[in-house]
């Protein structure tokens, strides 16, 4: 009994441990990029990890009333790319992951198979194709392109996720929505979309963070800069031989601040989606 509590008291203690340096990876940068933004340019190089003695706010300030860079305008440009990748990752994934996960017919493990090997195909190996494929349809510069193309890279994920969901739907309310005269469009909007509200609001935020966060693929697709996202503006403080670190790390502290509220808003339906196809059945 002793040797089993001592062992557990050891895996507490690692797993304090392991907590303490995961919080100390996130909270360090975070810290440097908020406290940077308040610093001079002089500051930063000397002391970067130091307090700033005085705060400069006149930095967050200039990018709030948009007296340098476009943070507002790029803002905008997010939000679009950001909803349209949602719109069409939560359509795609949603209807792929019910028609593998309940409908039967003879490709149905091939399909599932192909879509998971999204998983191991780099958006980095795609960059000429992509390109290509892009221009032949003339979205290159266009937000439509941005949205189709992280969408396509994200799809994997998604119908992994909601196939292991609907999946664990029981099989009875299947056969009682066909006694009701339902059909499988009819199950699918009636009873499944209904039940499976925590992991569509799990896809949802994470296609709407990783969309946010992206910077290849609106630099692959995008070159007007009154279409640049946020991850993009902050190439408006960057020259050919320097870079202004301090109004960067402003811009960067103000573009992560929807994104953290929406991870704090939606922490409890991220944990429920991906957990409730464990419990399910």
């Amino acid at each position: 009994m002793k040797s089993i509590a001592a062992a557990n008291r050891g895996l507490k203690v690692t797993q304090y441990l392991i907590t303490l340096f995961v919080l100390f990876v996130i909270a360090v940068p975070l810290y440097i990029s908020v406290v940077g933004g308040l610093k001079s340019v002089g500051q930063l190089r000397a002391q970067p990890a130091a307090l700033p003695h005085p705060a400069v706010w006149s930095q967050y300030a200039d990018m709030l009333t948009g007296a340098r860079g476009n943070f507002w305008l790029d803002l905008w440009n997010s939000l679009i790319v950001g909803t349209g990748t949602v719109a069409v990752v939560l359509l795609a994934s949603t209807t792929a992951g019910y028609a593998l996960a309940r409908l039967k017919f003879r490709l149905n493990k091939l399909l599932y198979a192909y879509f998971l090997l999204g998983l191991l195909f780099p958006l980095a190996v795609a960059i000429l194709p992509l390109y290509v494929q892009l221009r032949f349809l003339g979205l290159i510069d266009t937000h439509l392109g941005v949205i189709l193309a992280q969408a396509a890279f994200g799809l994997a994920m998604m119908v992994l996720l909601l196939h292991g969901f609907i999946k664990q739907i029981p099989k009875e309310l299947e056969e009682a929505a066909a006694m009701d005269g339902y059909g499988p469009f009819g199950f699918l909007f009636k009873i499944v979309v209904p039940l499976s509200t925590p992991i569509l609001a799990t896809v949802s935020i994470l296609t709407l963070v990783a969309s946010w966060n992206s910077f290849f693929t609106p630099l692959l697709v995008l070159n007007t800069p009154t279409k640049f996202t946020l991850p993009l503006g902050v190439m408006d403080f960057m020259g050919q031989y320097a870079a202004d670190w301090n109004r960067i790390l402003a811009f960067l502290t103000l573009a992560m601040i929807p994104a953290l509220i929406l991870y704090i808003l939606g922490q409890k339906y991220i944990v429920a989606g991906l957990t409730g196809g464990a419990i399910k059945g």
